[in-house]
């Protein structure tokens, strides 16, 4: 077992959320989602979409 102490930026594969935002519904909100997720994913950045009623929330992760 390793006894070194565990540097707490060193998250390995956890995400933090960074940010929500609440919109409007729109059905082609996920092809914007699926474009950042494809072209952002070298800085360590993910995004999630959800549907809550007739709104929509995307929010922004730190991978």
């Amino acid at each position: 077992m390793d006894d070194q102490p565990t540097n707490p930026s060193d998250r390995h594969g956890k995400l933090e959320l960074i940010a929500t935002q609440q919109v409007g519904a729109n059905g082609e909100l996920y092809k914007v989602v699926d474009f950042l997720n494809k072209n952002l994913k070298d800085y360590r950045l993910m995004f999630g979409l959800t549907k809550r009623d007739d709104k929509m929330v995307i929010s922004v992760y730190e991978v």
